[in-house]
């Protein structure tokens, strides 16, 4: 089993789980370059709110979007998102990844900016 394969199995598991509670989740998804974060219907099948380093808007104000301060603005941004799409309580979902570093920064940056998880 290689580490995606891995990463793959946790993930699944971790969303199996969050589909019991029946409410929307805080879907995140981190590559080598960038910093992904959707805020997914208790349904599964429409995504609420999004953002990512991708972005032009955040582009601008950054130097790399594979950094501890992209991933809290990022975390601000889809906070800010789903506030603006009605949701405050969200489940969270680190797709399998480690809960330390860019994927931590980014929860903490939508706690500290409204979001309940």
């Amino acid at each position: 089993m290689n580490k995606k394969v891995a990463r793959l199995r946790r993930a699944r598991k971790t969303r199996a789980k969050i589909a019991g509670l029946g409410i929307e989740r805080l879907s995140v998804y981190r590559s080598n370059n960038h910093i992904y974060a959707q805020i997914i219907s208790a349904e599964g099948d429409k995504v609420l709110a999004q953002a990512s380093t991708v972005e032009t808007a955040v582009r601008g104000d950054l130097k790399s979007g594979s950094s501890v301060e992209a991933a809290q603005l990022v975390g601000k941004r889809i906070a800010e998102a789903a506030k603006a799409a009605g949701v405050e309580k969200v489940a969270f979902d680190r797709a399998g990844f480690k809960y330390h570093g860019r994927v931590k920064a980014l929860a903490d940056a939508a706690r500290e900016n409204g979001l309940s998880f």
